[in-house]
């Protein structure tokens, strides 16, 4: 008989909780900051904000690679969150394995089509 408590706890699993809790808060942080950094440039900016205020906003070198890495970090944390729901309540293998294929598929092309609306600027 094995012991599952204490000192003898047989340890199982893939052990990546403490790597998926701290890739949620880096996540969160990084989008924290650039939503104050775009706060600020449409706050401090003059006149109306149209197409062309938005399209000066995003066309700056350091902004396409900080909104790239924003694009990257949101997509990570939606899919952490996502296989953690998925894993902690739909219990049958098969139909779990499907939705998590369908929001990789999702989360993939989101990604895909917000960084090409990026670089089209």
């Amino acid at each position: 008989m094995s012991v599952n408590y204490g000192s003898k706890r047989i340890v199982v699993g893939a052990h990546y909780g403490v790597r998926d809790w701290l890739s949620q808060r880096v996540t969160a942080a990084l989008m924290a900051l650039f939503t104050v950094v775009l706060l600020a440039q449409v706050l401090l900016t003059k006149g109306p904000i149209g197409y062309d205020r938005w399209a000066s906003i995003f066309s700056a070198q350091w902004m396409k690679v900080l909104t790239f890495s924003v694009i990257v970090a949101l997509a990570w944390h939606v899919w952490v969150g996502t296989r953690d729901v998925l894993m902690d309540y739909v219990k049958p293998v098969g139909l779990r394995l499907a939705l998590q294929a369908m929001a990789i598929f999702w989360l993939v092309g989101c990604a895909g089509w917000g960084i090409q609306i990026l670089w089209r600027l």
